[in-house]
């Protein structure tokens, strides 16, 4: 599955690189891809293993507003 998100408060690479990682560190996550100049990312996922919901909590456990669009 694949899900796009709202990533508000990014402002640097640094910042990109910390919600990859964040978002990385859960299992079922195939692909992360995010975009800072639109605030977003695009999140390849298994389903079964990992939710939409969860990778918005890690992208803002990790310092960023969030929500799937």
């Amino acid at each position: 599955m694949k899900k796009q998100f709202a990533i508000n408060g990014m402002s640097c690479n640094h910042c990109v690189a910390k919600v990859e990682n964040a978002v990385n560190q859960l299992a079922g996550i195939d692909k992360v891809k995010i975009n800072l100049k639109k605030n977003q990312g695009v999140v390849k996922f298994d389903e079964t293993k990992v939710s939409a919901e969860k990778i918005a909590a890690a992208v803002t456990e990790a310092g960023y507003e969030t929500e799937v669009i």
